[in-house]
């Protein structure tokens, strides 16, 4: 089985052919660096740019896959978290493309995919994944720890009360000065720990929120 998946849930456009559950024969994906700039995403500008470069991106990947549309059997694309305007831009297109050729459309929770994402080479390589599971996810708006007590059930454990680790990354950087209009904040910042000198004795940071807001 084929599955064609369209991911716009911020400011990468992606597309990938997957097959069986588990086989990634392509990967495509184009990164937005018009943001960084402005020290962080814009959304209406990434709206926009998925737009443009969904025809492309979905071109390449199904070259690189060497498949047509008539080889697939379903798609799925991101249905959230994300940006609503970025989201609408891959909800439309894939639905649009599962309509017109009549094969099973559905949205997914790209939190979810992350995880199972992860144990995609697992499964490839033939071996068997247990459960339950502890999933820790730190992708640039979320930092959140799900127990999985089955494939398909995710519970979450823990989270970030304000802000996920890649966006205090970016918020760091703007303070800091270090964003610029060719690199993002959390790159830039990487960028800037290498040189540091790590034989320095620095103060000691406070541990903000040691106890229950709840």
């Amino acid at each position: 089985m084929l599955v064609f998946g369209i991911e716009t849930s911020c400011d990468e456009t992606a597309a990938a052919v997957v097959a069986n559950g588990f086989h990634v024969l392509s990967n495509v994906v184009s990164s937005q660096i018009d943001h960084a700039a402005y020290g962080g995403v814009v959304p209406e500008l990434a709206a926009r740019r998925h737009v443009e470069n969904l025809p492309w991106v979905v071109e390449e990947a199904f070259d690189a896959a060497e498949v047509e549309w008539s080889d697939i059997d379903g798609i799925g694309v991101t249905r959230g978290p994300g940006l609503v305007g970025a989201l609408l831009a891959g909800w439309c297109y894939g639905r649009g493309a599962a309509r017109s050729r009549g094969i099973p459309f559905v949205g997914v929770n790209h939190l979810e995919a992350h995880v199972h994402g992860a144990l995609m080479p697992t499964l490839e390589a033939g071996n068997r994944v247990d459960y339950p599971l502890l999933a820790l996810i730190v992708s640039g708006g979320h930092t959140m720890l799900y127990r999985l007590p089955t494939e398909a059930e995710f519970c979450l454990a823990g989270t970030t009360l304000d802000d996920a680790a890649g966006e205090a990354f970016d918020k760091v950087a703007r303070m800091l000065d270090l964003s610029s209009a060719d690199m993002h904040g959390g790159a830039a910042l990487e960028a800037a720990a290498a040189e540091g000198d790590h034989t320095r004795c620095y103060p000691p940071l406070p541990a903000p929120m040691r106890h229950s807001v709840c």
